[in-house]
């Protein structure tokens, strides 16, 4: 594994690391993947993400477990943003879409499903 090359930013950035647990099916979990894919994605869903104030995020997998990290400007309100989030169009329809594959309520909000995870450690410079 070589890692993953990180977009450089100026000043500081709040980090939210979040988990989600995805139905235990491989072609559940194939089709979670297609529609994460550059190629399938809903740009619509990654511009209202970018217009909430997002600067960057990521999804990691590891058999049906998700973590998402997810950078913001310092000042950024977490609350704020996924109230605003979930009024933008085609969110809920997107939320809807992919309950069915992590196995969530149709009508569950992004910051429903996933689960906020606490940092335990860190590494100082």
């Amino acid at each position: 594994m070589d890692g993953y090359i990180q977009s450089p930013r100026e000043g500081r950035v709040k980090r939210y690391v979040q988990t989600l647990d995805l139905n235990d099916d491989p072609d559940m979990i194939r089709e979670y993947r297609k529609w994460h894919s550059e190629e399938f994605h809903w740009h619509e869903i990654c511009e209202g993400i970018k217009a909430v104030g997002i600067l960057e995020m990521e999804i990691y997998i590891l058999g049906t477990r998700l973590v998402m990290i997810v950078d913001a400007p310092e000042d950024f309100d977490w609350k704020e943003a996924m109230n605003r989030l979930a009024t933008l169009p085609r969110q809920a329809e997107w939320e809807a879409f992919v309950a069915k594959l992590q196995g969530c309520r149709a009508d569950a909000r992004s910051d429903e499903k996933w689960q906020m995870m606490e940092r335990m450690f860190r590494l100082y410079d």
